[in-house]
């Protein structure tokens, strides 16, 4: 009597170990650039406490100083009123380099609403 196996061949193992790993490698990347956009927010969320545009500016600098922020700096931050409150936007992108010509492109934006 044959008895029918079942299982993984050693091909798939590899290609299954492949992938795992290639996914492994792209959210290494991925991952401090999300804790990055969180420090981003967090810090327009702190500096929208300023009441005019430069003084708005300067705390998102010293806010980026302390959390290592390197992405974008308080020039590149919308500052406007809305009602009687400050709103700081932003939006900028990261590229992570996959290999060859393949780049992830990640888009962030936020404000402090």
């Amino acid at each position: 009597m044959r008895h029918h196996q079942r299982g993984i061949t050693f091909l798939g193992l590899v290609v299954i170990g492949a992938v795992l790993v290639f996914g492994a490698v792209v959210g290494m990347q991925v991952f401090p650039t999300y804790t990055e956009f969180l420090a981003i927010q967090k810090a327009a969320q702190k500096s929208s406490g300023g009441s005019t545009v430069p003084e708005v500016r300067s705390i998102f600098d010293k806010a980026a100083t302390i959390d290592y922020i390197t992405s974008i700096s308080g020039k590149d931050l919308d500052v406007r009123k809305d009602g009687d409150k400050v709103v700081v936007s932003f939006a900028y992108q990261r590229e992570i380099h996959l290999g060859g010509p393949a780049y992830l492109v990640m888009k962030y934006e936020g404000s402090s609403r």
